[in-house]
Parts: C-alpha cells; sequence; structure tokens
C-alpha cells in the first residue's frame, strides 16, 4: 500500500508592506508549526521591492539580511495566475543553459501582514490561480483591512465602534483648517489618528491638542492616502478574541487582556520580543472579566466575523469598559501575529493543531467555491459575428438574432 502524498503547502511572506519584518516572524512560526509527516512547506519570500524568491534557505530565519536573495540555493519565482501551472515557477526567465520548472502548491498559506498581502490583493492573484489559501477571501480581506470600510460595514450590522471622521490626504492638503474644525465638531478632542490600511500600530499617534493633531495627520497622510480619526476612549482596557471557522461554523477562543503601559500598543510591544511576535508580549488570559460581558464579546467577535464574510482565522480586537458594561469593536486582524494562537492553546489547541485545522478550512472554502458556476454559454460571439459588433452593445445574453430584432 502507498504512502499517502504529503499535502505542499507555500507559506508567503515578506512583500512592500511596512509590516515586512513582521510577515517574515509570521512565517517562520507558521513553517516550523507543520508537522513534516503530513506537509511539504515551500517557503516563498517577497522582497521589499517586490521580487519572489523560493529556496531551502529561506526555512532559516537566521539567514535574513540584504544579502538573502544571493544565498545558493534562492530561486526566482512567480506565481503563475494560470490554472494550468496550480503553484510556481520556477527560475522564470530561464535561459539556453537552464529551463524553468513547475512547483505545484496544493494550498497557500499567505502571511503578510498589511499592503498587498492582508488587503485582498494575494488573495486575488491565489483566486485567479485556483489555488485553495488559508484565511479570508479578496473581499473580506479588503474590508478588513480598510479602518474607514470596516467601521461602515459593522455600524450597518449593529456592532458598536467608535465614532470617527475619515477623510482623504488629498482633503488634507487642500484644506488643513477645515478638516481640523470638521474633527473637533463632530467628535472633539482628544482623538487617535490612524492611516486606513496600515496594521501594527504603524502610523498611529494620539492627539490632544490642534498642534498634535497636525502632527498626527501629516504622519499618518506619510502612510496612507485615507485617514480615520477617532474619538479617543478614557478609562477603558483593550480585549482581544481571536474566531476561527468558515460559514456558520465558527467559534471565538477565550479572550486576552493585553497589558500595556501606553493607551495602545506599539510596534515594538507587539512584535520584538526575541522574535517571537505576539507570542511573548504580556498578557492575562483568560481576560478578568465577568462571564457575562466574556461572552458578549465572543458573540460580537463572530458576528463581525460574518459581517464581513470571514474565513479561517482571524483575532478581533475591542475597546472595554468593564464597569459600564460599554464595548466598541476596534479592529479586525484576519492575519494576527503568531495566528494568535496562544488564545487557542487555552483550549486545548496547539500551534501545529491550528495550522492543520487551518489548511482543512482553506481547502473546505474551495470546494464551496468550485460549486458556483463560472461558465456561461450564449451566441454572443456568433451574434458578433454575424452583425458587427456595432449591433451586438444592445442585444440580451443568450438570445438569437431574430429574437434581438423582434
Amino acid at each position: 500500500m502507498s504512502a499517502k502524498r504529503k499535502t505542499t503547502v507555500g507559506v508567503i511572506f515578506g512583500g512592500r508592506t511596512v509590516e515586512h519584518d513582521v510577515s517574515v516572524v509570521t512565517a517562520h512560526q507558521i513553517i516550523r508549526a507543520f508537522d513534516q509527516q503530513q506537509y511539504d512547506v515551500v517557503p516563498i519570500y517577497i522582497t521589499r521591492d517586490g521580487r519572489w524568491f523560493s529556496g531551502e534557505p529561506l526555512l532559516d530565519l537566521k539567514n535574513y539580511s540584504d544579502e538573502i536573495i544571493s544565498l545558493n540555493g534562492v530561486t526566482p519565482v512567480i506565481l503563475s495566475p494560470g490554472v494550468q501551472h496550480h503553484g510556481l515557477i520556477v527560475n522564470p526567465l530561464a535561459g539556453r543553459f537552464s529551463k524553468s520548472e513547475i512547483q505545484r502548491i496544493d494550498v497557500a498559506f499567505p502571511a503578510i501582514h498589511g499592503t498587498h498581502g492582508e488587503d485582498g490583493t494575494l488573495q486575488g492573484l491565489l483566486e485567479l490561480a485556483d489555488i485553495p489559501y488559508v484565511g479570508c477571501h479578496t473581499m473580506a480581506s479588503a474590508v478588513a483591512n480598510d479602518k474607514i470600510m470596516t467601521s461602515i460595514v459593522l455600524r450597518q450590522h449593529g456592532i458598536p465602534v467608535v465614532d470617527g471622521v475619515h477623510f482623504s490626504r488629498a482633503d488634507w492638503l487642500n484644506d488643513p483648517a477645515a478638516i481640523i474644525d470638521r474633527i473637533k465638531a463632530e467628535i472633539g478632542l482628544p482623538v487617535f489618528v490612524k492611516p486606513a490600511t496600515t496594521g501594527s500600530s504603524v502610523g498611529i499617534g494620539r492627539a490632544n491638542d490642534d498642534t498634535m493633531l497636525r502632527t498626527a495627520i501629516d504622519i499618518a497622510a506619510h502612510f496612507d492616502r485615507r485617514i480615520l480619526v477617532e474619538k479617543a476612549i478614557s478609562g477603558h482596557v483593550e480585549i482581544n478574541c481571536s474566531v476561527l471557522g468558515n460559514g456558520e461554523n465558527i467559534r471565538a477562543s477565550v479572550l486576552e487582556q493585553p497589558i500595556s503601559w501606553d493607551e495602545f500598543l506599539t510596534y515594538e510591544e507587539k512584535y520584538l520580543h526575541g522574535g517571537e511576535g505576539m507570542k511573548s508580549a504580556e498578557r492575562i488570559i483568560p481576560a478578568p472579566i465577568s462571564d457575562e460581558l466574556t461572552a458578549r464579546i465572543q458573540q460580537l467577535a463572530i458576528d463581525a466575523f460574518k459581517a464581513v464574510d470571514g474565513s479561517g482565522i482571524s483575532r478581533i480586537d475591542f475597546l472595554v469598559k468593564p464597569e459600564e458594561n460599554v464595548v466598541y469593536l476596534g479592529e479586525i486582524n484576519t492575519l494576527p501575529g503568531s495566528l494568535a494562537f496562544y488564545l487557542w492553546q487555552e483550549s486545548g489547541i496547539s500551534m501545529t493543531e491550528l495550522v492543520h485545522q487551518l489548511v482543512e478550512l482553506a481547502l473546505g472554502a474551495h470546494a464551496e467555491k468550485r460549486r458556483s458556476s463560472y461558465d456561461y454559454r450564449t451566441d454572443l460571439i456568433n451574434l458578433a459575428q454575424s452583425r458587427g459588433l456595432k449591433g451586438v452593445k444592445g442585444a440580451k445574453h443568450g438570445t438569437s438574432a431574430a429574437q434581438s430584432s423582434s
């Protein structure tokens, strides 16, 4: 009896994003977690300037420097959008004395935080290639990665969010005084200023007065063309919850309360902990709040995940005033640092089991997608040939020339 073929998982990380280094750390946590008896893991590294590489040296975190792509065994690759390849074209610019090869990928595991990886961009490429992939699909990723769109969608679903004002960089540069007046009139000071689509606290700042507000908006506008300004909530604690699943089968983890000396976790607090990422940040698990409030937050997390049509895993962050029983949803992280596995450990799920479940969820989501038909045959091309393109513009799909002229 032949042994079962291993599943080949392509872990995609790095990328043209301000969270490049975070992505490398997360990817290596994921890579180390896979059971080598079940999976072959292919590292797929995207440089800061957008070049794609693969190879065994990329499996070792110690190799990461500006010279990593020059190491022996690191080869240029591209992810083919053609369904016939179902994976990577290795050495795509091969010349006379070498040739390109195809590296099949059974499941892709995106591990790029933020821009071009968590925002639906990479997911769209994987959809074109018809490769199953871990995590939220294109639309859910795009919405959840955009703080402005997230706020709009959650409000529509009755999920509490902090009051805010949003505007474009162009609006700010054109009339900063009008923007400041609008912020003060609609939500007042103090506020938090956020680029719409960055994560890991990059570009986020608090403003207590006009001068601080101008500076904070200038910083946020450096990272994004759209800016969200939210009312600062005093006397709150941050409570986080992870969700796992697809469709109607979604479950919530235990809750955590991150411990920070500031009013929000900085980039350094989240990730610069000996390469262990969010795993090693200080936190209280389970969060020291009532059972009733815990259940409410867990249900809000599930509701928010469903509202954006999420799949796979996410970590959902809340601002909570336990004494007043007040809860605001802060953000949905569709690729949380360390996959928020420390929250699932409390339920007896190891990192190895978590990545296995995520692959299974990816395969399930892909199978569900393939139940939809993408083939709708009509006689439109024949009609165009017989009547000329000019006469086809108003014709209905699937109708004959005689029907369309009657």
